[in-house]
């Protein structure tokens, strides 16, 4: 049956720079929402007086993963939802389950509504695989699909510099800003109000902002596009171009050809399509993808703690270790404060913007998508090393070597996160299962995060009562070393089909 084809709206030859605005827009305010508890985590669950303090880490990493918990439960859903209603609507609604829950937070009282608060906001949110499932619809030529999957890890890396520096410098107002938040305010009864009402805010613009100008981008939600006029249209015709349907354009399913490699988006029945989906390709990338955001996610959190940990002299540590440097004793933290440890995770921020804006592009494009995932990955277990030798940097030089550590950490995580997200497109059998294929990996994704935490923080527990607070970032190194093993069952998946059709064209 054919059918009648009109113009996109978009020029799929053109890197489609207005939409990926837009959605970079509205998907600012969720980093913002969701890194702004970390500088005061710690600080919220020693005002609950939940266990003694050397508990307080673990409480806090069950705080931050309840949220990750019941996104891991719902991201199946909502990709499959977005691939039957479309990406905008389920988009929006994460938003506003978002906002819902830095509300109840910064209005609880006790550590069982801030966690129901928490697992609210994350029921209701499936963003992640919903804007990753956008940007691979938006893009329509391979060789801008570095540039565009950066975008939105940089737009993440851009709320890490707001949503901290919000949250150590407005938590607790009364106590920072006592003549502007007198005794008796609200915000002297709900110290950690302030912050979440102005991230509520932000993700209330951030609403306004889809609903009026972000346009679907579900390919069934979509005029047909505009082909030659001897080509064969059916009803399983795409109805917008994807990367994909730019190399394999279009076929006649009447022809020899089809079934090959170059004609999967229509070759598979539905149900075929469907159990896909669990294929070996498409696992081994959701395996890497949650071994990197189990460690990633221990990094963030143990970072602000150990940062507010209080600090043993370094007099102390050379006189125990009789002047030479032992890696197993490692007595608390840095003894910052809660204004410097948002300041310098807004620093973070910007060191992650640099490396995704200036670094990543080029050395995607000279290395190769695969290849470099690869390297970052085998080396990602270095930037967990070095972090507790910080204990034994003298005071004059600890802002440097901090900034140095940052570094390192955010160039490899940096750099690995847009590479998985091409790497997964890429294993999609079809576009019409792309939504469903993030949800898959934004589940176990956000359950590895949700494991990361209260993990993290009961090492760093152990550990404090020990003399050994690396124990945890050494637990991360296992985790990461893994990962560097696990990584080369990632499949090239752009070398595999170029060298069937190569085949197929000597055949």
């Amino acid at each position: 049956m054919t059918v009648m084809t009109h113009k996109s709206r978009r020029d799929p030859d053109k890197f489609p720079a207005v939409q990926l605005f837009v959605l970079a827009i509205v998907r600012l305010a969720e980093p913002i929402a969701l890194t702004s508890i970390f500088p005061y985590a710690w600080a919220l669950i020693k005002r609950f007086e939940i266990g003694n303090e050397d508990d307080a880490s673990f409480y806090a990493g069950l705080l931050i993963s309840s949220f990750a918990l019941a996104e891991a439960s719902m991201g199946m859903y909502w990709g499959g939802l977005s691939d039957r209603i479309g990406r905008k609507p389920v988009l929006l609604l994460g938003c506003v389950g978002t906002m819902l829950s830095m509300v109840m937070v910064g209005f609880a009282s006790n550590i069982w509504i801030a966690l129901t608060g928490r697992v609210l906001g994350g029921l209701l949110n499936g963003n992640i695989a919903v804007i990753q499932t956008m940007v691979g619809e938006l893009v329509t030529k391979p060789e801008h699909e570095p540039k565009a999957f950066s975008i939105m890890p940089f737009v993440w890396s851009v709320g890490t510099i707001i949503g901290p520096m919000i949250g150590g410098l407005f938590a607790d107002p009364h106590d920072s800003y006592p003549d502007l938040f007198p005794t008796g305010s609200l915000f002297e009864r709900f110290p950690y109000l302030l912050p979440n009402l102005m991230c509520a805010t932000l993700l209330l613009v951030s609403i306004l902002l889809g609903y009026f100008l972000l346009e679907e981008t579900h390919p069934d939600m979509q005029p047909r596009i505009s082909l030659p006029e001897d080509t064969f249209l059916a009803e399983n015709t795409p109805l917008i171009e994807t990367s994909d349907a730019m190399k394999r354009p279009a076929v006649d399913l009447r022809d020899d050809n089809y079934g090959t490699v170059r004609d999967r988006d229509v070759a598979q029945p539905p149900k075929q399509l469907h159990a896909s989906i669990f294929s070996k390709r498409i696992i081994a990338v959701v395996v890497s993808l949650s071994i990197f955001s189990y460690h990633s996610m221990s990094f963030d959190h143990l970072l602000p703690i150990f940062f507010e940990d209080d600090r043993v002299p370094i007099q102390a540590l050379v006189n125990h270790a009789t002047g030479s440097w032992n890696p197993l004793y490692s007595p608390g933290g840095l003894g910052l404060s809660l204004k410097a440890v948002g300041m310098i995770m807004a620093v973070q921020g910007i060191i992650a913007l640099f490396m995704q804006a200036v670094v990543f592009p080029p050395l995607a494009e000279k290395l190769g998508v695969h290849r470099l995932f690869i390297l970052v990955t085998v080396l990602h277990p270095i930037a967990y090393m070095i972090v507790p030798p910080l204990l034994w940097v003298p005071e004059r030089f600890l802002y440097p070597a901090i900034y140095l550590v940052l570094a390192v950490r955010n160039f490899f995580s940096i750099l690995i996160y847009p590479l998985l997200l091409i790497l997964i497109k890429d294993a999609a059998p079809s576009s019409s299962v792309l939504g469903k294929i993030n949800g898959l990996a934004a589940s176990a994704g956000a359950a590895c995060r949700m494991v990361a935490p209260p993990v993290a923080g009961y090492l760093y527990a152990v550990g404090r009562k020990m003399d050994c607070t690396a124990l945890a970032w050494y637990g991360s190194v296992f985790v990461a070393v893994v990962g560097s093993v696990q990584c080369f069952s990632v499949r090239d998946a752009r070398r595999e089909e170029k060298m069937a059709e190569e085949e197929q064209h000597q055949v």
